[in-house]
């Protein structure tokens, strides 16, 4: 059954369909690449798309590489709490940072670059893992009228829950897409974010749901 076209008052955000995130890349989420033709099959389907880039510099706080003796998916405590660090993906120019080849980036009104400040690391599409630091994803949907967004990508613990989490501080309606998003889960992360994002009161439902008017 075909999509139905959202009103105008709707969005759909991609977050982070990147080499860096999908197989083969330097930090991917399994089945990543998964979600290219499903996310393609949504697009169509609303007036108003983003898309969100992790871009970030080399010599980032969040990459291990980065720290002495410290190892990826290890933590350390930043002036705005606990950090994961990371492998090094991602970085700005780079063929990890480039959008997966498969996805259809045409329809997209606005790109959203985030994790370029080399002291913050960046999770949602909203506001930086400082809590201060904004993107200007609200402003801009604001701005457009937009009350109701689906998010779908990569990952589904962190940047997929953080972004769905800070819209509902926005007073945004909030569905993620759960089948279009693939998750890292780290240490119980899926389980924890998805409880998260349940008491927000973020929607969940597959595109089979969305098709069926579920």
């Amino acid at each position: 059954m075909p999509l139905h076209a959202y009103p105008a008052d709707c969005a759909l955000i991609v977050i982070d369909v990147q080499n860096s995130f999908c197989p083969g890349g330097e930090l991917a989420v399994k089945d990543g690449d998964a979600v290219v033709p499903l996310i393609n099959q949504l697009m169509p389907a609303f007036q108003q798309v983003v898309l969100t880039q992790d871009w970030h510099p080399a010599d980032h706080i969040s990459f291990a590489g980065n720290h002495v003796s410290k190892t990826p998916f290890a933590s350390i405590t930043l002036p705005y709490g606990e950090q994961t660090l990371w492998p090094e993906h991602c970085v700005a120019g780079s063929h990890g940072a480039d959008f997966h080849a498969g996805l259809n980036t045409d329809y997209a009104q606005l790109i959203i670059r985030k994790g370029h400040h080399r002291a913050v690391d960046s999770y949602s599409a909203f506001v930086e893992a400082d809590g201060q630091t904004l993107t200007g994803l609200a402003a801009y949907l604001a701005a457009r009228g937009i009350k109701r967004i689906w998010l779908v990508g990569l990952a589904t613990d962190f940047c997929v829950a953080w972004s769905a989490l800070d819209a509902r501080k926005v007073r945004l309606e909030t569905t993620v897409i759960t089948d279009a998003c693939r998750a890292i889960d780290l240490n119980g992360s899926l389980a924890a974010a998805t409880a998260q994002m349940q008491a927000a009161g973020v929607h969940l439902q597959t595109l089979g749901e969305l098709q069926s008017g579920a």
